[in-house]
């Protein structure tokens, strides 16, 4: 029998979630979102674009096959995509104290109580779910019962890509064509892929001016919050652009910044979209895929200029999902095609960017 504290989730419109407290015992803010995904727990709590948020994961089980072990490969996280836990907390529903798989390090919640995370569950997540579908992600914070009371937090009102990005520039390999990654809060599977193809990444912090290197093509990466936050990588792409004509690929937050620098304006969805079953079209054809995605900001397509059009569109709800210049090698996909996790249905995109470089 295992002895947890009472804890409840508290939302900004006065609901309240009673369930315990498994993870490591402090309140937390954020903001509340939800991930349908069926696996990948670990990715997803070390993907730097959940910075600030608490995650709710609706599949029922969570936990039945422990974490791997932080292990680095050329610098880089063998298992993670980041150095760290970027979630404020986890919400579930059953979790499992038993684990069991090969890579097994540790347990789910011995990994939160190492890096102080709460984690809280018996949770109704589908009622959970369904609330946040029909009033929108909101604030919420998780308070254990007997603890102290904090405020609400906004996460999106922060700058989270200057919380999450590099401090200095690194470089990962030494030969073949050179790219610069802007590093809004790059997932390491980003980096694996490309490394994977041949090509040396100069990867920069997300306010560095990187129109003065020498490179052959610009990549932007992931990121969590608002992009409206992010002029001065807007403005260093817009300057790349008028200066020259090297392709640029960017994913996620690389998408809706390229966007911007492109003229374009970017909306909040209302509960954005996260899990491993997004559908999406490329736009001027009937080729689907089922693509990973997590955000929660989306490009206004009717605000492109003449010089831009959809790539990409979301088949369940008609989201741009992606855009490229008509004239120019540039192009973007709001998704994540190195799918980490996720399906793989899409990786062909990093070999279009190296082919054109």
């Amino acid at each position: 029998m295992h002895n947890l504290k009472r804890a409840s989730l508290i939302l900004d419109d006065g609901t309240v979630f009673r369930g315990k407290s498994f993870g490591y015992e402090k309140p937390v803010a954020g903001e509340v979102v939800f991930n349908t995904a069926m696996s990948g727990y670990p990715e997803s709590l070390t993907d730097p674009s959940y910075e600030g948020q608490i995650l709710v994961f609706t599949y029922p089980l969570i936990g039945n096959y422990g974490v791997p072990a932080r292990d680095t490969v050329q610098n880089l996280s063998a298992y993670y995509e980041s150095e760290k836990i970027h979630v404020e907390a986890i919400v579930i529903s059953d979790y499992s104290f038993e684990y069991s798989h090969w890579n097994a390090d540790k347990s789910l919640a011995q990994w939160l109580q190492e890096e102080h995370i709460a984690g809280i569950c018996d949770i109704d997540t589908r009622a959970l779910t369904k609330h946040l579908r029909e009033r929108g992600s909101m604030k919420g914070k998780i308070i254990i019962d007997g603890g102290e009371e904090i405020d609400w937090v906004d996460p999106n009102i922060y700058n989270l890509v200057a919380r999450v990005s590099c401090k200095e520039v690194i470089e990962y390999g030494n030969s073949g064509k050179r790219v610069v990654l802007v590093d809004c809060g790059v997932k390491h599977n980003i980096l694996r892929c490309l490394i994977r193809r041949g090509v040396t990444v100069i990867r920069v912090p997300w306010d560095y001016d990187f129109t003065g290197l020498s490179y052959d093509g610009l990549f932007i990466s992931n990121g969590p919050g608002d992009p409206t936050l992010c002029d001065a990588t807007v403005e260093h792409i817009r300057k790349t652009m008028q200066d020259t004509c090297k392709p640029i690929f960017g994913i996620c937050m690389g998408n809706q910044l390229l966007s911007r620098a492109g003229g374009a304006q970017i909306y909040k969805l209302k509960y954005g979209h996260r899990s491993h079953n997004q559908p999406v079209r490329q736009v001027g054809t009937n080729r689907c895929f089922i693509t990973s995605q997590n955000h929660g900001f989306a490009v206004d397509s009717t605000t492109l200029n003449d010089d831009w059009s959809p790539l990409f569109v979301n088949m369940n709800d008609n989201t741009n999902e992606g855009i490229r210049h008509k004239t120019k090698p540039y192009f973007s996909a709001q998704f994540h095609p190195e799918a980490s996790s996720g399906p793989t249905d899409t990786e062909f995109l990093f070999d279009e960017f190296i082919k054109l470089l």
